[in-house]
């Protein structure tokens, strides 16, 4: 038998919630091709992920990484905050 470590899964998507403490939602979305009809369309999936010290804001572009289980719904950490989010100014 072989000894063969897998890399964790890592994904990149957008914070859309960060109301709960240590915790963000993170949606992420796929492109995929329909298997009948063969038309491409956006699949969006959302993530609870471990957010110590609460440093992602919504809006932000981040990537999170798969990790032993936090809680009942946790299963992925924070990795990193690729692209901080700024708001447009308003007129």
């Amino acid at each position: 038998m072989e000894n063969t470590t897998s890399k964790p899964q890592t994904f990149r998507g957008t914070v859309v919630k960060t109301a709960m403490t240590d915790t963000a939602t993170v949606a992420v979305s796929r492109y995929v091709m329909h298997p009948k009809y063969k038309k491409y369309q956006n699949r969006t999936k959302k993530y609870q992920v471990h957010d110590v010290g609460n440093t992602a804001k919504v809006g932000d572009q981040v990537t999170i990484v798969g990790v032993a289980p936090v809680s009942k719904l946790k299963r992925f950490a924070l990795k990193s905050v690729d692209v901080k989010y700024v708001a447009p100014e308003e007129a």
